[in-house]
């Protein structure tokens, strides 16, 4: 029904890699047999969490190398969110993202159970969210800070009877806290990430291909703790559920839309009253994010 690396690999990430939603997979930007340099993708992507994080666009271009290589960049612009106890942690415009991939071994390369493996990196640049707006209420100073990932991915496309599937798992190390809108983590540590998608043909000669993706999260960030009682966050592995629609046949274009669970209650943090006795000098106030069921859409084009 579709080719095997091409279902994938015109199709780029929140962050920019080609993959699902937010998992990146072993596949890179087609380009053309007998050439070098692929045409560039691009992609949109929208996620509505404005209640209290805000709404974030990414802006991403990406270009590949022979089917074994891609790099790109992307651009994530916020918006502020609507709470006035929280939203001021998220009140910046943005952030850089630099990614790079490797495919070391193709899908089938050496077999018709050989699963694509590469491995890849993130760079995000110019990251104020949480920690360093903290760091400015604590000190006055304003930080930005640099967080990256180093990855490795194993994806199979499977088009055989009964079910058809795509299949993706992968290992990264990172020191970004939910891909760096949650700021800084505390220390760089291993996460697993991976995806499943189901491609169904569909009318007009497009594939239709319901899929869910997760990546685990470090547990905390930098500077979030301070504000916390018990100094700890909790914060749950990202999901997302989508439906892709693509072409069936040399596919240049592809349409996300699905719901993403991040955070919701993270924590409480201490209040003062300003009351006198015999009222309590603090109360606790739940911190939640509301974003347990956030809007995701995404586009992405290949020229």
């Amino acid at each position: 029904m579709l080719l095997a690396g091409r279902l994938d690999a015109q199709i780029l990430t929140l962050e920019g890699q080609t993959g699902g939603f937010i998992t990146p997979t072993a596949y890179a930007v087609y380009t053309a047999k007998d050439h070098i340099f692929s045409r560039p993708a691009v992609g949109y992507h929208l996620v509505n969490a404005s209640k209290v994080i805000g709404n974030l666009h990414t802006f991403s271009i990406e270009e590949g190398f022979a089917n074994r290589a891609e790099a790109g960049y992307t651009r994530s612009v916020h918006t502020e969110g609507n709470s006035p106890a929280f939203s001021g942690l998220w009140h910046y415009s943005g952030m850089n993202i630099f990614n790079g991939k490797v495919v070391a071994v193709k899908d089938g390369e050496f077999g018709r159970f050989m699963p694509g493996i590469a491995v890849g990196g993130v760079v995000r640049t110019n990251d104020r969210f949480v920690s360093g707006a903290l760091d400015q209420e604590f000190t006055g100073k304003l930080k930005s800070y640099t967080n990256g990932d180093v990855y490795v991915a194993a994806t199979k496309t499977w088009l055989k009877p009964p079910v058809p599937l795509l299949l993706n798992l992968g290992w990264k190390a990172t020191n970004a806290s939910i891909f760096g809108i949650g700021g800084r983590a505390t220390r760089f540590g291993g996460r697993v990430f991976g995806g499943l998608g189901i491609p169904l043909p569909g009318p007009f000669h497009t594939a239709i291909v319901p899929a869910a993706g997760f990546t685990q999260e470090p547990p905390t960030a930098k500077n979030l703790g301070a504000i916390l009682v018990g100094g700890k966050a909790h914060l749950p592995t990202t999901m997302d559920y989508a439906v892709r629609v693509t072409q069936k046949d040399n596919p240049h274009f592809s349409f996300d839309i699905g719901v993403g669970q991040v955070a919701g209650q993270i924590g409480a943090t201490a209040v003062a009253t300003g009351l006198p006795a015999p009222y309590p000098p603090v109360i606790l106030v739940p911190v939640n994010l509301e974003a347990r069921k956030v809007l995701g859409l995404g586009l992405s084009l290949r020229y």
